[in-house]
């Protein structure tokens, strides 16, 4: 029925129709078909419809039986929708005399027919030209004779056709193709507008390839249907149904298994027999819309519904009929599906979607063999079903279990296949549970093992917890080990127990929790190696943000609080926790106990340590034996989210613990090793061993094997590759150990990070630990130029030393000294004018000494040794003594307290760190006048303000005083040329000495310029040679007239003097010319040049060297 094509009728004169042009013709015509995008708009439907392709049949007229009443409803393309009559005369009178009463009489014909369009066509040589028209002429053409005869409407029912024998070209159709779309257009919408018939019109709307209208008709039959059956007007059907043999068994979307439609014409199909068939006519239609997964989809919601209908006369039906009739309707389902589309023919969305489908018709077909497999037979009858599996599976256990398996894992591999894992795992668990009934037990718990890891990603807690539970008790009935894999099983299972808040879906009781709690703590004893578990749910561990310290001994104390979720006591042996600070610092608080009680519990956690600050919770650790429960508090990838609360700790620095700094030596010296000073304090412990460890940054060593003690007696010092020892270090004790280290000037600060691992002779058993780190500076804080001049057998060296930061620094004294074996050589300086000097960023200080030396150059470094202290190390100095003086003369157990002390000390440093205005004060006066905002809120604020506000020495404060040695070498120079220029301008008067006369702007004068050469400061083999020198005299344009030689040579010797003669004019009274002396290029050469100035009746030795930067890095 639904592949029948749409009809058109054709008719004209006998003798053209019998001939081979007609045939010719409608060749042709068949070539254009199909039909294509037919767009037909309906009366009783708003949209407008495409009709993508449609075939046509083109029959004779007198080919067709004469029309008939029928009471059966048939579809629209039983009968013809367009008649087509050919006409062939090419002249007014052939159409006059002949044709036109044959088109008449077959026009009556047909529009006595119902719901049928008709069209003339006038078929036309292609090479025929109609006469000339002229103006005057009026006579017509033969297609306008019909279209005036037979267009009595305003539809033009008249088309021509310029044929030639062979030509298909679609240009020369194209008009008779459109005519021929309208009319079948219009008849279809008239046939549907009279048409009442649901199910007719959806055959005729499959025919023209309408299948959306087709199966939105099939949709309303069902819903009038289903109308009609809550209405329970059943008069039009017979019974719901009346089986026959094989109806549990044949295809379900057969639409030939059964004569249908006589049953609907007699009434007596019954709704089991009429829902088949509306439900595959439904199929097929999907089927030619490839959409087949729907088809599933409605196949499967047809079996749940109507399993429910049968179910009401179950007890009419033959035995088994039901499972059956399902099991194989949803496979014969997934066959035809399989038959109409192939899988290679779908997308991969398609395909997903189709295997969805499928997978849910094979867990249907599943379903049955439960119920089968579990239903008793408790009746006989005649009537039998006809399923061969189904018959097996029932007579046969291991049929039974062939056919359950091969059907579940189609199930499960249309699922995989469509990407829904849930499905499959519990089709999975289906199959486990068998196993289990089956006795195959080993298999049922690698099942049940293996399934709550693909539950856990779906958040599927009660299945998760189920399938643990099903492993558990199948490992208990195996009778397996409780080793490692069962402690995995057990914990899991309790992780799902404790985060699924409906404990009622568990099907677990306390009792049940609480004995696999004490096979946990069974197990975990007979474990060969520890096995950790991160994370897990049962219990969690938090601790408070304050710790105390232990009054006796380096202890630190800090309360957790324990949150137990289970019912039970959980059996532990330990619990402890970490604590992360800077850097890698990490404290570990520990304390032991027998079990933890439901609910919150709160102990006291104890850690060995004197360590000190602010810490935060990385983890926590709960040991029952060789199990580990650890918890991470704290990690790079969580921190940023929003739950994830980082639990801050403060660890309170006790006094009287043990402590460890870094600091400078008191004396550095440039040019040696460097090193640095570890102090130990001891506090209030007996150190019987203390292992320490200094990290450097990167490129730095410490050199341990050259490290000592600087004072003896407190304790003895062992060397180790990466470590000091300290043994027997007294209480109450400050160890200083020098510790050598490399070249560290590419630093500024060095960070240094301190381990110290101790024993006490109180407590040997206990190993205690300090870890921090500590900020030193190893740049020297001033930097030091020199600048030499030269003055015959004398040197004269500047020091100008400048701060290399923004800290003042005090310079008590300075002073440049020579090996005791140096000899002839004299060293004085300038004598100070105040006892302290102090050093500012914008103002350094110069420091002039003389060098005599008899003997010539100086072939031994000099050391310049300076005594400093930084201004801020001065200050603090100071306030920790007044502070300590005051609090002294107080009485009164606040003011004994060091922590007060303390407190009030840092409080002072940092309100004049805050404003510097008491700076210049301090250093013009000594008084430390405090900010006004300072207010420490006791009784110590006024004596603290009058002690500081006092006038002191600059000498006075307790800071120990800085010394740096700086070695020095003292230039040579080959050659020293000292240069004079003396003017004898032209006497007024004999009485008059030349060096008594004015000098005028614009007199001219004579001078004569003197030359003097020394060797002194040249090595020996330099004294040796003489040097042919050449001076230049430059003077300033603007100022001078120079006449007479302004370059010349000379020959300098040990001691010798050359005189030049020559004249010049100022034109006013500024400074004198410059004289330049260098080697002559063609004498043998000094090792340097150096530069002469000429004064006026003075000689200038200003041979300069400007030496590099001392002291800027160590």
């Amino acid at each position: 029925m639904s592949d029948q094509n749409v009809l058109v009728t054709y008719s004209g004169h006998s003798s053209f129709l019998a001939s081979e042009s007609w045939k010719q013709v409608l060749a042709a015509l068949q070539s254009q078909l199909p039909l294509r995008s037919l767009h037909w708009k309906s009366a009783s439907r708003p949209n407008i419809k495409t009709i993508q392709e449609l075939d046509l049949t083109f029959l004779p007229l007198d080919s067709l039986r004469d029309e008939h009443t029928s009471q059966v409803p048939v579809t629209l393309l039983e009968k013809p929708l367009l008649n087509l009559y050919i006409v062939t005369c090419e002249d007014n009178d052939s159409y006059r005399t002949t044709a036109k009463k044959q088109i008449k009489d077959w026009h009556y014909a047909i529009s006595q027919r119902k719901n049928q369009d008709w069209l003339i066509v006038h078929v036309v040589r292609s090479d025929f030209k109609t006469a000339d028209r002229k103006f005057f002429n009026m006579k017509s053409s033969v297609l306008d004779k019909i279209k005036a005869d037979f267009n009595l409407d305003k539809r033009d029912r008249c088309v021509q056709l310029s044929w030639t024998a062979g030509d298909h070209s679609p240009v020369i159709w194209a008009d008779l193709v459109s005519k021929i779309k309208d009319g079948l257009l219009f008849a279809l919408n008239s046939s549907v507008s009279q048409r009442e018939e649901e199910e007719s019109l959806a055959s005729s709307f499959e025919g023209v390839k309408l299948f959306e209208d087709a199966l939105q008709q099939y949709n309303e039959l069902e819903a009038s249907f289903i109308q009609v059956l809550r209405e329970k007007n059943m008069s039009w059907f017979g019974s719901l149904i009346q089986p026959v043999y094989k109806d549990d068994s044949m295809p379900l979307l057969s639409v030939t298994k059964k004569h249908y439609r006589d049953l609907i014409l007699a009434n007596s199909i019954s709704v089991f027999d009429f829902r088949i068939y509306l439900l595959a006519r439904q199929c097929a239609l999907l089927n030619k819309m490839h959409r087949p997964s729907e088809i599933c989809q409605k196949v499967t919601t047809f079996l749940g519904t109507f399993d429910r209908r049968l179910r009401e006369v179950e007890a009419t039906l033959p035995e088994y009929f039901i499972e059956s009739w399902i099991f194989s309707s949803a496979l014969s389902a997934i066959d035809q599906c399989d038959a109409w589309v192939p899988p290679t023919e779908l997308d991969g969305i398609q395909l997903a979607r189709f295997s969805a489908s499928k997978g849910e018709l094979l867990e249907l077909a599943k379903t049955q063999l439960d119920l089968l497999g579990v239903k008793p037979s408790k009746r006989s009858s005649t009537h039998r079903i006809s399923k061969q599996e189904v018959i097996l599976a029932i007579g046969d256990k291991e049929a039974f279990y062939d056919l359950y398996c091969t059907t579940s894992n189609r199930a499960i591999d249309m699922y995989v296949k469509a990407g829904r894992r849930k499905f499959a795992l519990k089709l999975h668990g289906f199959l486990a549970a068998l196993d289990i009934h089956r006795g195959r037990l080993a298999n049922a718990l690698t099942i049940f093992a293996s399934l709550p890891a693909h539950y856990g990603p779906h958040m599927w807690t009660s299945l998760e917890s189920f399938m643990f539970s099903r492993a558990i008790n199948t490992h208990a009935e195996l009778g397996s080990p409780q080793d490692r894999e069962w402690i995995h099983i057990l914990l899991s299972y309790l992780r799902t127990y404790t985060n699924d808040m409906d404990k009622e879906v568990l099907s677990e009781d306390d009792k049940y929790v609480t004995q696999l709690i004490s096979a946990l703590r069974v197990a975990s004893m007979s474990l060969e190696s520890d096995l950790i578990h991160s994370d897990h749910p049962i219990m969690a561990v938090q601790v408070s943000g304050n710790t105390t310290c232990s009054d006796d001994e380096d202890l630190a104390l800090v309360d957790a609080t324990i949150t137990n979720h289970l019912p039970c006591d959980v059996f532990a042996d330990e619990v402890s926790v970490i604590l992360h600070g800077r850097d890698s610092e990490r404290l570990k608080f520990a304390t032991k106990v027998d079990k933890i009680p439901p609910g919150q519990s709160t102990i006291t956690l104890s850690c060995p340590t004197s360590s000190w600050g602010l810490y935060a919770l990385e983890s926590s650790e709960v040991i029952m034996s060789h199990v580990r429960f650890q918890w991470q508090h704290k990690s790079a990838a969580n921190t940023t989210l929003k739950n994830d609360r980082i639990s801050l700790v403060r660890v309170p620095l006790s006094l009287r613990a043990l402590d460890a700094q870094i600091r400078q030596p008191q004396q550095t010296e440039l040019g040696t090793t460097s090193h640095l000073l570890l102090v130990i304090s001891t506090g209030q412990n007996d150190i019987s061993r203390a292992t320490i460890k200094a990290t450097p940054p990167s490129g730095v060593h410490f050199n341990y094997s050259e490290a000592k003690l600087e004072v003896e007696g407190m304790g003895t010092l062992e060397v180790a590759d990466n470590a000091v020892i300290l043994l027997d270090a007294p209480a109450g004790s400050d160890v200083v150990i020098s510790l050598p280290h490399s070249d560290a000037s590419r630093y500024h600060t060095m960070k240094i990070g301190l381990s110290v691992t101790y024993n006490t002779q109180s407590s040997p058993d206990v190993t205690r630990t300090l870890q921090t780190s500590r900020v030193i500076t190893v740049s020297l804080p001033i930097a030091v130029n020199v600048e030499d001049f030269f003055r015959g057998k004398r040197l004269f060296s500047k020091f100008t030393i400048s701060t290399t930061s923004h800290q003042y620094v005090r310079i008590s004294s300075t002073e440049l000294q020579g090996p005791p074996s140096l000899d002839g050589v004299k060293i004085s300086g300038c004598r100070p004018t105040r006892p302290v000097v102090t050093v500012t960023p914008e103002h350094p200080v110069n420091f002039l000494f003389s060098i005599e030396s008899s003997t010539g150059p100086v072939l031994e470094p000099l050391n310049l040794i300076i005594k400093y202290r930084m201004l801020r190390d001065e200050v603090e100095a100071l306030i920790r003594q007044t502070v300590e003086a005051v609090l002294s003369s107080i009485s009164g157990e606040k003011s004994q307290n060091s922590l007060v002390r303390r407190t009030l000390i840092d409080k002072l440093i940092s309100h004049l760190e805050s404003n510097a205005d008491w700076v210049e004060m301090y250093r013009a006066t000594g008084e430390i006048l405090l900010p006004a905002s300072f207010d420490d809120g006791g009784e110590f604020q006024g004596p603290i303000r009058e002690a500081l506000a006092q006038c002191r020495p600059e000498t006075a404060s307790p800071y120990p005083w800085r010394e740096i040695k700086i070695p020095v070498d003292v230039p040579r120079m080959n050659i020293v040329t000292a240069a004079q220029i003396t003017v004898q301008p032209s006497p007024l008067s004999n009485d008059i000495h030349p060096d008594q006369l004015p000098i005028y702007a614009g007199q001219p004068i004579s001078a004569t310029l003197i030359l003097k050469t020394s060797f002194h400061w040249a090595e020996k083999e330099g004294k040796q040679h003489s040097y042919k020198m050449r001076y230049d005299v430059e003077e300033r344009v603007k100022d001078w007239l120079l006449c007479g030689r302004k370059r010349g040579d000379f020959v300098a010797t040990v001691g010798s003097t050359t005189r030049v003669h020559t004249h010049g004019k100022p034109d006013r009274l500024l400074e004198w010319w410059f004289i330049r002396c260098s080697p002559d290029l063609d004498s043998p050469s000094p090792r340097r040049n150096y530069l002469a100035q000429g004064r006026r009746s003075a000689t200038a030795n200003i041979n300069t060297r400007l030496n590099g930067i001392y002291g800027a890095k160590r």
